[in-house]
């Protein structure tokens, strides 16, 4: 590009000091930020990787499979489909593409968006927070686990273990043992009173002292982080070429691995098994939906900040599109990974799968898998890959999240952390570390269910059809779509407007109102959550929310002129510095 043409097309406004003609009856592009200086990936490739490193994590291990067989198995994909097509990838798509066109994090965005939201800014910093507390301690237990595998013999394998009790029942030992309601099998005893030693504690009101071991763990997991994410990008795009692509060769390890063991064609018929009269249930399409958003990840603030480190012209609708599909391919392999083992284990317990299959989250991950893994032949290498996978997954998820809060904080206020990162960094995982104690005690895992339920729930749905409305509403569609096409030299078509416009915030109200009206009453193996604790979980909900009224009536407040005028400067983008700088050249060229 020659530098006279450069003095204007890279942001659709003269450079200062370039000659301005007055009546100019060109449209300029919406200025692009000044961000000469800012980090940017070495390659596309750490780009790709991170991104979906962070969309691909323990969920689409355990709880896609889960929503799966029990939402009509084979049929529900139909939904997951159209759930994914008109509403998770379009959010996706307007994440990357505003993160790229105006570089920067989720706090200051806000500002050439529509200022009066720039609550949402901080509002998603505290729920990545509140993630960061529980999301790790599962981690650390995966660690735990890694650690205990290198032996000969599984821990839990059998019974004759310190930790075991009268109990402990090993059906796998004697086809015909006798398994009573109050049976336990070695998994379940080594997970619940080994691991977690929730024995010692009586509930919330009472979780006791902290698990040394999980602390140590915790410690090196956080390590792990500060020394991934100290430097930027260019350090952590390096890491992800381990931490997100290993998982996908234990993948297919423990899928051919599963394929061979008897019994693994049942599990692979009851996953798939179409179930059509499933399909008029309300609630399924409310799975598949809030499946989509929180497996894609838009709102939680990582993809605005991992796009922002792009160059201006990267082709961010291809990037959606491919990290998209490989996210929803990962979350069907991993189905087919988890069923044929779960087969195997109704058919070594003469049971029907569904009576495997009961259970789901970390129970799955930490009790039914590594139980199977146990039986097989090559038991220690299969439990050290499995766990290993896991924390890498793990990993990918923790370094896109506390990015998003590094990247908005450090935009946010340049002029102090600019040339401090790492000591912010080391500030952030201290933060987060010492958040997580909580959940390093004998009732810790009460703790990561109930951060788990209201730290990142409603909270978040919410933000996002807030983040979805104020950038097609306010901001306005078409200069959105003109600011794509300013990147990728084509504007968005009908299919995208119209569903950046209603489709998608409908499938966030959709989601958020069918989530109020329909809340089970909250358990945890056999510990059923008081009252008192769901009215603290509405308050964690509450606080994070809360930042954008808070903001709102704060900047409404000390916004100078009459109500109309402060409603009319709190909804239009804010100025740069390069438009108040060619607003000037203007003003003094009129004669």
């Amino acid at each position: 590009m020659s530098e006279e043409n450069s003095l204007v097309v890279a942001d659709g406004h003269p450079k200062p000091g370039t000659p301005v003609t007055p009546n100019c009856t060109t449209t300029p592009v919406p200025s692009m930020p000044q961000t000469d200086t800012r980090d940017k990936w070495s390659k596309k490739m750490d780009f790709l990787l991170s991104v979906i490193g962070f969309a691909v994590d323990l969920g689409n291990v355990w709880r896609f499979p889960y929503i799966c067989y029990q939402n009509g198995g084979g049929a529900f994909l139909i939904p997951y489909t159209l759930m994914a097509v008109f509403g998770g990838v379009p959010l996706f798509y307007m994440e990357l593409a505003l993160g790229q066109f105006h570089r920067t994090g989720a706090i200051p965005i806000w500002k050439r968006i529509c200022p009066i939201f720039k609550g949402i800014g901080f509002a998603i910093c505290i729920i990545a927070l509140y993630v960061s507390f529980y999301y790790n301690t599962i981690i650390a237990w995966a660690l735990f686990y890694f650690y205990s595998s290198f032996t000969s013999t599984l821990p839990w394998t059998n019974c004759n273990n310190p930790w075991n009790t009268p109990n402990c029942t090993n059906y796998f030992e004697k086809r015909n043992v006798t398994w009573t309601n109050f049976s336990k099998s070695p998994a379940e005893e080594f997970y619940t009173r080994k691991v977690l030693g929730i024995q010692k504690s009586e509930g919330l009101h009472d979780v006791g002292g902290v698990r040394w071991q999980l602390v140590l763990c915790l410690f090196l997991i956080f390590t792990i982080v500060y020394f991934s994410l100290w430097k930027g990008v260019k350090t952590s795009g390096k890491v992800v070429w381990v931490t997100a692509t290993l998982p996908y060769v234990v993948l297919i390890i423990l899928l051919i691995r599963g394929a061979t063991l008897p019994g693994a064609w049942r599990g692979i018929v009851f996953y798939l098994r179409p179930n059509w009269e499933k399909l008029t249930s309300t609630a399924v399409w409310v799975d598949a939906a809030a499946q989509i958003f929180f497996s894609l990840g838009p709102g939680f603030g990582v993809l605005l900040a991992l796009a922002s480190y792009n160059p201006f012209h990267n082709n961010c609708y291809r990037d959606a599109i491919v990290t998209s599909v490989v996210n929803c391919l990962t979350s069907f392999l991993s189905g087919f990974v988890i069923f044929t083992v779960l087969g195997y284990m109704a058919e070594m317990r003469d049971v029907e799968v569904e009576d495997v299959a009961k259970d789901k989250g970390p129970s799955l991950l930490f009790i039914t898998y590594p139980e199977a893994i146990a039986n097989m032949m090559g038991s220690t290498f299969f439990a050290i890959i499995f766990f290993l996978m896991m924390i890498t997954l793990g990993l990918d998820s923790t370094f896109g999240g506390l990015e998003a809060v590094i990247t908005a904080v450090m935009d946010e206020y340049p002029h102090i952390l600019a040339k401090r990162r790492e000591f912010f960094v080391l500030g952030l995982v201290i933060v987060c570390f010492l958040g997580s104690l909580s959940t390093l005690t004998y009732g810790g895992a009460y703790v990561v269910k109930l951060l788990e339920e209201f730290g990142a729930g409603c909270s978040i749905l919410a933000v996002v059809f807030l983040e979805a409305i104020a950038v097609s509403w306010f901001y306005g569609i078409q200069r959105f779509c003109n600011d794509v096409k300013a990147m990728l030299g084509f504007a968005p078509g009908l299919f995208w407007r119209v569903c950046w416009v209603a489709i998608s915030p409908a499938f966030l109200a959709f989601i958020i109102v069918s989530s109020l009206l329909d809340q089970p009453p909250l358990m945890l193996f056999d510990y059923q959550y008081p009252d008192w604790t769901i009215y603290v979980g509405y308050l964690i909900g509450a606080s994070s929310f809360i930042c954008i009224p808070l903001y709102m009536v704060y900047k409404l407040v000390w916004t100078p002129g009459s109500l109309k005028q402060r409603l009319a400067m709190c909804i239009r983008p804010e100025k740069t510095i390069r438009e108040q700088q060619t607003d000037s050249i203007g003003m003094t060229s009129v004669p």
